[in-house]
């Protein structure tokens, strides 16, 4: 009975889930790449009157629950599988998923949170697609034990049309958690565990002496389209790949959901990200900087302050026309970005200063508090730091593979429409897969990246970044910080959202 259970859900996965992508398998130029999280036991509550009754406590319950999850994983053969919330503490789980993995053809890496969470990430690679180069694990030691893997790995031909010795057929595959904003202060937390990622691929490249490889963020990133993290990804050249290939805008950002929580709000927080190499990029810490003077930005509008009482606001006590160190601070501390755990530290409160005093002379004059603090327009030139971070690793024959979004699908499919279906009971988050298409080689000098990127320069509205990032709209929370939901009544402070336009597929590459 339960082999011809199986038959029957294999038949309906082919025909419901994975329309779109099974001409992955076929096609060898294409890969695919699905990020699922599937809601570890200890966390699935099962009587909503006794919050404590959890589905670890019956082992039917989350045995044949997740029997089904790889049922389905299984009949799909992405050849990257990102899962979060996986039951690591469980070594009968474990030993479930690496055997039916394993047979199947994919290497597991297993990642756990630190401080004994019991949940953590697993990332599955399929061998016939793949070689693994390197892998590691981030351990971001925060508040929310949260952790990401870093996986390098090599194509196998005949995955990539640029089969040569010149041409490097290499990418980086991040799988991350990040935390839940139970509050608005928790929202500056989230924004420094991405930029802990990012640091950590470009110092991981630069050890190495490697050219900018492609990149795919995977994972739970427990905010909308419209938060702090998306902004913040979009201004280093990072693309959603379910927008991409479905051509949507931050406007319809109402269009499909991903996730539905315990208090029953539904929201699109799983995200699998693209960068190619030849993407224009800002330096990043102008993009933290950026992206924490949009929240400061953010509680300054939400007082309803208009742009001469918030000039007025941050000067304090000073007796000239211009801001001091210490009114800065004090801002900081009654807009709540500092004065508690999850709070700017000194150093990064000494940053934002520097970038704020443009001309260096110890004060903020209103000129640079239009410039840095209360519009959202930026210095739009290329950024010719960025090409320095990479000078001593570019190698001007070195070529690599770029990628575009041929594809994306997720399910169930009533979330592509902004529903949520009573009668999934997988998860409480629907599983995205994507199909990147390989492309033409992209050149690995850095001339060659600088005419790619005037592809997608700051006027190219359907590329590259504009205005539109920092522009400021006025949202809400993930329950009390990170994001809004499509059905949710109320919005509740704690993320700057914003928007960003986009319709090309292909993104970021150009003939060598």
């Amino acid at each position: 009975m339960g082999r011809k259970n199986r038959r029957i859900n294999k038949g309906r996965v082919s025909r419901i889930g994975s329309y779109a992508i099974a001409s992955s398998i076929k096609d060898p130029t294409c890969i695919s790449c699905t990020t699922f999280n599937i809601l570890a036991p200890i966390y699935k509550r099962l009587n909503h009157e006794d919050p404590s009754y959890r589905e670890s406590d019956v082992k039917d319950y989350w045995l044949d629950r997740n029997q089904k999850i790889l049922d389905w994983l299984l009949c799909e053969r992405s050849s990257i599988i990102c899962l979060q919330e996986f039951w690591v503490g469980n070594e009968e789980m474990v030993s479930i998923y690496d055997k039916r993995l394993g047979d199947a053809g994919y290497f597991n890496f297993k990642l756990a949170r630190t401080n004994n969470r019991g949940d953590g990430l697993l990332t599955a690679l399929h061998k016939d697609y793949f070689k693994v180069i390197n892998h590691r694990g981030l351990l971001f030691n925060d508040f929310g034990d949260r952790v990401a893997q870093l996986l390098h790995v090599e194509l196998i031909a005949p995955f990539s049309q640029c089969r040569n010795s010149n041409v490097r057929q290499e990418l980086l595959i991040v799988n991350t958690h990040l935390l839940f904003p139970h509050n608005s202060s928790l929202c500056l937390e989230r924004l420094r565990q991405v930029y802990k990622i990012l640091q950590y691929v470009e110092s991981y490249q630069k050890e190495n002496k490697l050219n900018p490889l492609p990149i795919l963020l995977c994972g739970d990133w427990n905010g909308s389209k419209r938060g702090h993290v998306y902004k913040f990804l979009r201004s280093q050249g990072f693309v959603s790949s379910y927008d991409t290939a479905h051509q949507y805008t931050d406007a319809d950002a109402h269009k499909w959901v991903s996730h539905r929580n315990h208090r029953g709000n539904i929201c699109g927080v799983d995200f699998i990200w693209l960068l190619n190499p030849n993407r224009y990029r800002k330096l990043l810490k102008t993009s933290w900087s950026e992206a924490v003077f949009g929240m400061f930005r953010y509680q300054l509008r939400r007082a309803s302050l208009t742009e001469n009482d918030a000039f007025v606001f941050l000067k304090a006590d000073s007796q000239g026309d211009y801001i001091t160190y210490s009114g800065f601070c004090e801002a900081l501390r009654q807009l709540n970005l500092i004065g508690h755990c999850n709070g700017l530290s000194a150093e990064e409160i000494q940053e934002l200063w520097v970038q704020a005093d443009i001309d260096g002379n110890g004060v903020v004059d209103y000129k640079e508090f239009k410039q840095w603090i209360w519009n959202a327009s930026r210095f739009e030139e290329r950024d010719e730091v960025s090409d320095e971070v990479w000078a001593d690793v570019m190698n001007e024959t070195e070529q690599t593979i770029g990628f575009s979004v041929k594809n994306a699908v997720l399910f169930p499919t009533e979330v592509e429409k902004g529903m949520w279906p009573e009668n999934y009971s997988l998860s409480d988050h629907a599983r995205l897969t994507v199909q990147p298409e390989t492309r033409r080689c992209v050149t690995g000098s850095s001339a060659a990246r600088w005419e790619a990127n005037k592809i997608f320069t700051p006027a190219d509205k359907t590329g590259g970044p504009c205005e539109q990032l920092t522009s400021d709209i006025c949202a809400g929370c993930l329950c009390n910080g990170g994001a809004v939901y499509a059905n949710a009544s109320h919005f509740l402070p704690g993320v700057v959202h914003n928007t960003m336009g986009r319709k090309k597929q292909e993104i970021g590459i150009t003939e060598a």
